[in-house]
């Protein structure tokens, strides 16, 4: 039979929180309790989350949730993983309307998890906010986390909601690159919410030329992009926005753009 501090000693891939995870005890205990005999069912099932990890599964889909913002989220294998770079859409939405009495109404395109909808609601739940996803399994996920009245609709982009009009449409739409070698080490997240084209543009394409028609007079557009689109993006903007605004992420990686209708 095992010990925790066996374990400990033997340098598995996040050993600690995997032994968290099967014991249920925090880090701190896992060290005051080191001698903690495991029983033969937690070994096999520390053993087996072990060897998931080792072949590359994320720890957030062994553990079943990951910490976004102030929250914490469910998530499996039919959404993304959250990712801090992307609270920066939460700050720059957040500042976006400080005199406005009437409640804002607010559209997250491809929510998945709901990190983007369900932080928006929560923190403002004056706002009236809305997500859509084409992946029902994903829009499932995202209930699930809903702390406050979303109302979510399932559809490819602006399909989902159609003849409705927005504040602030927000989106982290898929946009690597085809036969990226980034994808190499995102094998076990859905490849449908990451790649978008040749040149990884096609979707943010699709959510430019039709948000026009979806976001009320003086309304925005903030997108998240990848660290090396956003002077491309920007052209696409420039047609049909204006006050276009640029920002880098806390790794000083350009991240997102945001453009108000003219």
């Amino acid at each position: 039979m095992k010990t925790v501090q066996d374990y400990l000693n033997s340098g598995a891939c996040d050993i600690a929180p995997l032994l968290s995870l099967v014991l249920g005890k925090s880090n701190t205990e896992l060290y005051t309790q080191s001698d903690y005999v495991l029983n033969d069912k937690q070994q096999q099932k520390l053993s087996n989350f072990i060897q998931q990890r080792e072949q590359g599964m994320p720890f957030a889909y062994l553990s079943g949730n990951k910490g976004f913002y102030h929250l914490d989220f469910k998530v499996t294998k039919d959404t993304l993983i959250p990712r801090p770079e992307t609270e920066l859409l939460i700050d720059i939405a957040l500042n976006l309307f400080p005199d406005k009495e009437e409640p804002c109404h607010i559209l997250d395109l491809g929510t998945g998890s709901g990190i983007i909808a369900v932080t928006l609601a929560d923190i403002n739940q004056r706002w009236k906010v809305s997500a859509t996803d084409f992946s029902q399994a994903a829009l499932d996920v995202a209930k699930t986390n809903a702390t406050t009245d979303i109302s979510f609709s399932q559809g490819s982009w602006f399909d989902a909601v159609p003849n409705q009009t927005y504040d602030l449409v927000i989106s982290n739409p898929p946009y690597i690159e085809e036969n990226d070698t980034y994808l190499d080490d995102l094998t076990y997240e859905p490849q449908t919410a990451l790649v978008s084209g040749v040149d990884g543009l096609d979707d943010i394409r699709i959510i430019i030329n039709n948000a026009p028609e979806y976001i009320n007079k003086d309304g925005y557009l903030l997108l998240e992009h990848g660290f090396d689109q956003q002077e491309k993006i920007v052209s696409l903007l420039n047609e049909k926005f204006h006050n276009i605004k640029t920002f880098k992420d806390y790794n000083n990686n350009s991240r997102a753009v945001l453009a108000q209708i003219k």
